[in-house]
């Protein structure tokens, strides 16, 4: 290592803790989504024609962020790993790429982790073994106490609001209620209670890397009073000191939640 990056890592970790003392009784938030971008763009960028090195070293990433959502004291973690649109992708490359999710799942469940895993999106459009992999790691870790780590696995929101629109009208049907009782009674909460974060807070920050600015039909319904945060960094490049930054930016802004 020369002297210039030495110096450059030594001025970042200062600035590091100035960060993290600067949030020190801050205002965090309870839920964090994170739309993980740019593994291809990364592999790419320095010269590698096989993008899974970028999708494995974004997987490297994941339990160095969930350790820091930890010490910020985040309690739902919710990353989008794989759109329905995704599932298009070319072989070999969806392939390798739901192994390494697997991989993930798996990592994340092993006996000493202290995560609580669950699988969100249409698992029935999952080859069956990714759905296993995903359902036992669910299992495997539901007794823990630590923050909860949604995987978003097939996952769209267009998708998630017809199938929770689906659920609520098999429930009414099953109850013996009346189409006109339904629409006489239904109100948005309904729907939320059918929504695959049922049971969670909705997101308070959402944050993409590789300078997209747009949901990619993240969370749609979720993320109506959500703030957002936006970085250049590549997902295999976020760093400690980028999540800082994004949390100092939430602590920053007044929510309003439409008043």
């Amino acid at each position: 290592m020369g002297v210039r990056q030495r110096v450059r890592d030594a001025l970042i970790q200062v600035y590091e803790r100035r960060l993290a003392r600067a949030l020190v009784d801050a205002d965090v938030p309870r839920h964090v989504g994170v739309i993980m971008d740019g593994n291809r763009r990364w592999a790419r960028a320095i010269g590698l024609d096989d993008v899974a090195h970028g999708h494995r070293r974004g997987a490297d990433k994941i339990v160095d962020l969930l350790g820091w959502c930890d010490d910020a004291g985040v309690q739902v973690v919710t990353l989008f790993m794989l759109s329905t649109d995704n599932l298009r992708r070319p072989e070999p490359e969806l392939s390798t790429l739901l192994g390494i999710i697997e991989g993930v799942a798996v990592d994340l469940s092993r006996p000493g982790r202290r995560w609580r895993v669950r699988a969100m999106g249409a698992r029935e459009v999952l080859p069956p073994h990714t759905a296993v992999v995903l359902e036992q790691a669910e299992r495997d870790t539901c007794d823990r106490e630590g923050a909860t780590v949604n995987l978003a696995v097939g996952y769209g929101g267009r998708r998630e609001i017809a199938d929770a629109v689906r659920s609520l009208l098999s429930e009414h049907a099953a109850r013996g209620s009346s189409l006109e009782e339904l629409v006489g009674s239904l109100e948005v909460e309904h729907i939320a209670e059918h929504l695959y974060t049922r049971g969670q807070p909705d997101p308070d920050l959402v944050i993409r890397t590789s300078g997209e600015q747009r949901m990619s039909g993240f969370l749609l319904w979720q993320t109506a009073n959500a703030e957002f945060h936006f970085t250049d960094v590549y997902w295999p490049d976020f760093r400690r000191i980028d999540f800082l930054r994004a949390l100092r930016d939430y602590s920053a802004r007044h929510r309003r939640f439409g008043e």
